[in-house]
């Protein structure tokens, strides 16, 4: 039985794909590099805060008795560097992989290679669907909280 789906690409649409992975390989390119300087930024935040003494001489919270907050995260300064290029890197790796993929499909005329290129595309535009998704329901919950805490800070009578 013969494919009834089959689609051909005309001049316009062709340079249109052309276009978008010049586009997407300069943006991957981009992003990999400030992937490369968060990871970079990570090893010189977990040098210099490992290097930080654990009290520091006249600190206002120590004097109140309490712990300094930023004492006790300066350990995962240079994990949540690591963690964000982690996050970054996978969407960036799916837009490279659709650029290389195009370019290669429109020089070669392969069509299983522009199809694995465009499944790399779906999955660039899925991350960063998902990822939307996540960060608007912790601003969501983030909203929530603090008008809980406000609630509760104005019934307490401070």
């Amino acid at each position: 039985m013969e494919d009834q789906n089959k689609l051909s690409l005309d001049h316009l649409a062709v340079q249109a794909l052309r276009e978008s992975a010049k586009w997407c390989m300069f943006l991957a390119i981009v992003g990999f590099i400030f992937i490369g300087l968060m990871v970079m930024a990570g090893v010189f935040m977990t040098i210099v805060m490992s290097a930080m003494p654990a009290n520091l001489p006249n600190d206002p919270y120590a004097q109140l008795g309490m712990d300094n907050p930023f004492m006790k995260i300066k350990n995962y300064i240079g994990i949540i560097y690591f963690v964000f290029g982690l996050i970054n890197f996978f969407p960036v790796y799916y837009l490279f992989n659709y650029a290389k993929g195009t370019k290669d499909a429109l020089d070669s005329g392969r069509e299983e290679v522009l199809s694995n290129a465009l499944v790399n595309l779906k999955s660039h535009h899925k991350y960063l669907g998902i990822f939307t998704i996540v960060m608007l329901s912790l601003y969501v919950i983030g909203i929530i909280a603090l008008i809980g805490f406000a609630a509760s800070y104005a019934s307490s009578g401070l």
